[in-house]
């Protein structure tokens, strides 16, 4: 599984890198056939001083993929909120498959 965390609008500091890092490491026990993951990390509106963060993700899965968008306060919220519902579409994908 290929990793790919982006940032769009700013540099993000190494323990929120490692706190998505340790969380997709997880995805591979939901399927065990994603080829690549790819996350990006946003901040919203730039004109104002309060910034919406946004993290997107997309799974690629041979024939199928998936892709989530959350936004929250704070980075670790909205992947948070992102993660679960990736995750949600990954069991609801290999379910159909094993049927």
């Amino acid at each position: 599984m290929n990793i790919s965390i982006q940032t769009v609008h700013f540099d993000a500091d190494q323990k929120l890198l490692d706190f998505v890092q340790k969380k997709l490491e997880k995805l591979e026990t939901f399927h065990d056939r994603i080829t690549k993951v790819e996350v990006y990390l946003k901040l919203e509106s730039m004109s104002h001083p309060i910034n919406e963060k946004v993290v997107e993700i997309k799974i690629h899965i041979p024939k199928q993929d998936c892709f989530v968008k959350a936004t929250a306060k704070t980075f670790q919220t909205a992947f948070d909120e992102a993660f679960n519902s990736i995750t949600n579409q990954l069991i609801k994908k290999k379910e159909k498959i094993a049927v």
